[in-house]
């Protein structure tokens, strides 16, 4: 090959193939992201017809998106009623907490004993605190995710990541619930830096501590209200 065809070559190669997404993954993306994001709340009902109607789509794509959103463990089938986004209860959230703060402090335990750089947290709480600037509610939402899912990622272990990843769908969900209600983005934003900051000064004691405060946010997380059906 000549050089010409060698550069076009290369050039190719950052050119990303175009992705052909099955219509029912398109359909129950965008659904997902209603739910988690809020805009769906815990006790809605899903329509076919409406969705259908709404999203100019036939029922089908309908039908099997919210299959997998059920598969998701983000939507139920009540007898004789239909599908719905499925209800959070007190004791679920309690218990989605909890476990979340145990997964956290496991991953920051494992970055400090192993040593880990810390750099790649910095971009999305820049990020939050951004949004944050421009009132973005969902800009916040999304790098709050990223700086959390980098952090369990940065930990290098493959089990809790994937454990993580199932629970973080109904934090995803509790979180835009839980803040829709908190007007105060900057404080949220604010919240990560100092964790990143000890991770990098490896003080154990205070990155763990930190990190159960943010995770657990007793004082701004109410169960009931959460949990209640809207």
């Amino acid at each position: 090959m000549n050089s010409t065809g060698t550069a076009a070559s290369a050039g190719l190669a950052d050119i990303s193939p175009i992705e052909n997404v099955p219509l029912r993954v398109q359909v129950a993306n965008r659904l997902r992201a209603a739910i988690l994001n809020g805009r769906l709340k815990p006790g809605t009902p899903l329509v076919e017809t409406a969705l259908a109607e709404q999203m100019n789509v036939s029922r089908a794509p309908i039908r099997e998106a919210i299959q997998i959103l059920e598969n998701d463990g983000l939507v139920e089938t009540i007898a004789y009623k239909g599908k719905r986004v499925k209800p959070l209860t007190p004791r679920e959230v309690a218990e989605i907490y909890s476990l979340r703060e145990v997964y956290e402090v496991m991953a920051v335990r494992r970055i400090i004993e192993r040593g880990t750089s810390v750099e790649a947290l910095r971009a999305p709480c820049a990020a939050m605190l951004e949004a944050a600037e421009r009132n973005d509610f969902e800009g916040v939402i999304s790098a709050d995710e990223t700086f959390h899912r980098t952090l369990i990622g940065i930990s290098d272990h493959e089990l809790l990541f994937a454990s993580w990843q199932n629970l973080y769908l109904r934090i995803h969900q509790i979180m835009a619930l839980r803040n829709r209600d908190l007007p105060q983005l900057h404080e949220i934003a604010a919240n990560h830096p100092p964790i990143v900051d000890a991770l990098e000064a490896r003080d154990m004691e205070l990155a763990v501590k930190l990190i159960s405060d943010h995770t657990r946010n007793l004082d701004e997380l109410n169960p009931e209200t959460i949990a209640q059906e809207h």
